[in-house]
């Protein structure tokens, strides 16, 4: 009984340690959040929009959530600190990075970062605890603390890169058809503004990453920016290679005054090829990829399936007949 009674009183120790660590972290995090947050902020979001405050009053899960989302963001500065970037060229290139997953916020960046760090912790915290219970304070437990507080370290930008290969990809799909209402529009009279405009109106609902761009597009436009400017934007801002090539050839049609209309419908059919070559490709690759399914698990199946009566029966028949001549 004596073994036992150390086991679970070492067992409670551990557990204790940990919901302390954790509380103490929660308490960090909601002091920093708090001194971010006053009245004045609360009274100008409510002026802003009372009726998204009335809806979140009715709906607790919404409300939740938003007190969640603004909890995240005035922490994240101060828990981003440790991780902002250096120099400027490293800023822009995860400022780029968030924008073509879709974030483009200003507190994007440091929200991303504090994120980053919060995971490090929970990391550290969850990984340590779990550790010290399973295998005590040794040092295989140190290494797979900072094991897992690694893979949570990392966690978002695998998030990131996972969100912005789906947006690129969808951009990529939904750009032929596009395209071609683009080149209606333009051959009934339409300018290329109203073509975009036209875009995002009728197609929000089939392509919505897409015609949210067009509509970004036509935003700056009326905002007063120039043309060139917008398309270089437009195709800088997604991080698509096809929308950069269709951007800089909308900028020198309008430069040289050639027809977009041609221009818009040669490159549609040079995307839309390149499409049917991508699946074409996928489809050549589909033997070759069927290979470690069959040799794994249907194979072998099939192996004991065909072989096994023979072996059976090969035992059955074989093996007396040795012992009695042995």
């Amino acid at each position: 009984m004596l073994p036992l009674a150390l086991i679970s009183t070492s067992l409670a120790a551990k557990a204790g340690i940990f919901c302390c660590v954790a509380a103490a972290v929660w308490w960090v995090v909601d002091l920093v959040s708090s001194k971010g947050s006053n009245r004045v902020e609360d009274r100008l979001e409510g002026i802003r929009d009372p009726r998204g405050r009335k809806n979140d009053k009715r709906k607790g899960m919404g409300g939740q959530a938003d007190a969640m989302a603004r909890l995240i963001g005035s922490a994240s500065p101060t828990l981003a600190a440790p991780l902002q970037p250096k120099t400027e060229a490293e800023a822009g290139k995860l400022k780029s990075k968030l924008a073509h997953a879709g974030f483009r916020g200003e507190n994007a960046v440091s929200t991303f970062l504090g994120i980053k760090f919060f995971c490090l912790l929970a990391g550290f915290v969850a990984g340590g605890g779990t550790m010290a219970v399973i295998k005590g304070l040794t040092t295989e437990a140190a290494m797979g603390t900072v094991a897992v507080a690694g893979v949570m370290f990392y966690l978002p930008d695998v998030v990131v890169w996972f969100l912005r290969r789906n947006r690129q990809d969808a951009i990529f799909m939904s750009l032929p058809d596009a395209l071609d209402l683009m080149v209606v529009c333009v051959e009934a009279g339409l300018g290329l503004d109203q073509a975009m405009r036209k875009v995002s109106e009728e197609m929000g609902t089939t392509y919505p990453v897409l015609t949210s761009e067009f509509a970004l597009s036509n935003l700056h436009l009326q905002m007063g920016k120039s043309r060139n400017d917008v398309l270089h934007d437009l195709g800088d801002r997604t991080g698509v290679d096809d929308l950069k090539a269709l951007s800089a050839i909308l900028i020198q049609a309008d430069k040289f005054g050639s027809s977009v209309a041609q221009a818009l419908r040669v490159q549609s059919d040079s995307m839309r090829v390149r499409r049917r070559q991508m699946a074409e490709e996928k489809a050549a690759k589909t033997a070759v990829k069927l290979i470690f399914p069959l040799v794994l698990f249907i194979f072998p199946a099939l192996f004991i399936v065909l072989v096994g009566p023979a072996a059976i029966t090969m035992i059955n028949e074989m093996f007396p007949a040795m012992q009695g001549a042995g």
